[in-house]
């Protein structure tokens, strides 16, 4: 367990915080471990009937730590940042996201599996992926383009174009923007009220909304070549460039 994630049930709703703002809310290895125990843990808790994800600090996540990726070994593949990516496109309870500031990496694709999601205003979503050489995660490259077409979930996937609060809102991928100071309540009335619903009933609904095979089929095919590119020129020099602060240059390979 580690302090950096906060968890707690209220009522019917599990509440998972991710609390490491003094590095923006970047998540390490035990962060991920802690996050899909809970997740895991929730799936046979009678108790939880929804799963509130909100993060302390100005910004909700700023994905995954990058030190963890640039220490890998050929063949190596952080478990627990796999373990927690795989446990959110599981999930078969409802998932309700409070996100404020910016959210980037699996702190944007992870958005896609949830059932609402409500953004501070002002907040921004980025995927840059293939700014680290790397490939969309999460079965992103699926999703995305499925919500939002696939000329804009080129240029967020491919491009790393920030997608604003208000567009999230219109492109369909979020329930509700809202003030900063209202983030947090509106998100957990929306998670008191859906536990509040026949919880067979929403898992059904739920899972007949969401072809699940074919999700996680698609992030297994995801998941092999972003550790593939893990090891690739490409990504080890967008990690060197940003351990160095400076620009990458990927016209030398």
């Amino acid at each position: 367990m580690t302090d950096q994630v906060r968890i707690s049930l209220e009522g019917h709703v599990l509440s998972i915080v991710i609390n490491r703002p003094e590095k923006r809310n970047a998540l390490n290895d035990a962060m991920a471990a802690a996050m899909a125990d809970a997740l895991e843990a929730a799936e046979t808790d009678r108790h939880v009937r929804a799963i509130l994800f909100h993060a302390e600090g100005e910004m909700f996540t700023a994905g995954n730590d990058l030190s963890d990726f640039a220490k890998a070994r050929p063949g190596d593949a952080p478990l627990n940042i796999s373990r927690f990516i795989g446990a959110i496109e599981a999930a078969t309870k409802p998932l309700v996201a409070a996100v404020q500031g910016r959210a980037v990496g699996v702190g944007t694709t992870m958005l896609l599996h949830f059932d609402h999601v409500v953004l501070a205003e002002g907040a921004k979503l980025t995927a840059p992926f293939v700014s680290l050489g790397l490939v969309p995660e999460g079965a992103s490259s699926l999703l995305l383009p499925l919500r939002i077409g696939h000329a804009r979930a080129f240029s967020v996937l491919a491009m790393g174009q920030p997608i604003e609060a208000e567009e999230a809102l219109s492109w369909g991928l979020a329930n509700a923007v809202v003030p900063a100071d209202q983030l947090l309540a509106t998100a957990m009335d929306f998670a008191r009220r859906v536990a509040q619903q026949p919880i067979g009933a929403v898992i059904a609904t739920k899972q007949l909304m969401r072809d699940t095979d074919r999700i996680l089929e698609h992030a297994a095919r995801e998941a092999t070549l972003f550790y593939q590119r893990l090891q690739s020129a490409e990504a080890k020099e967008a990690f060197s460039a940003f351990a160095e602060k400076r620009k990458p240059d990927f016209t030398r390979i």
